[in-house]
């Protein structure tokens, strides 16, 4: 008769939270100007800068960064110091 030792192992898995940055529209930035401002802030490029500034305007809202919520925060806290309409969820 054999005996089976089973191991079984433990798996730690590291779970973060992913928030999202959402930025609203308004009838006061331009189009020009969140577009730089998503680039300079958020890192976008010009191409994903333009796409969320068309969703934000045609849809009222666009979340235009995914991530760790200390680091949105301080882009939200940078979008908000521009006046451009934001919150981290």
């Amino acid at each position: 008769m054999s005996t089976e030792t089973l191991f079984e192992e433990e798996v730690v898995e590291k779970q973060v939270a992913e928030h999202n940055l959402i930025v609203y529209n308004d009838d006061i930035n331009t189009f020009d100007f969140v577009i730089e401002s998503l680039i300079k802030i958020c890192k976008h490029d010009s191409v994903q800068a333009e796409q969320c500034t068309m969703l934000i305007h045609y849809k009222g809202r666009c979340d235009v960064k995914t991530g760790e919520y200390e680091k949105l925060t301080e882009m939200c806290t940078n979008l908000l110091d521009r006046g451009i309409s934001a919150e981290v969820e």
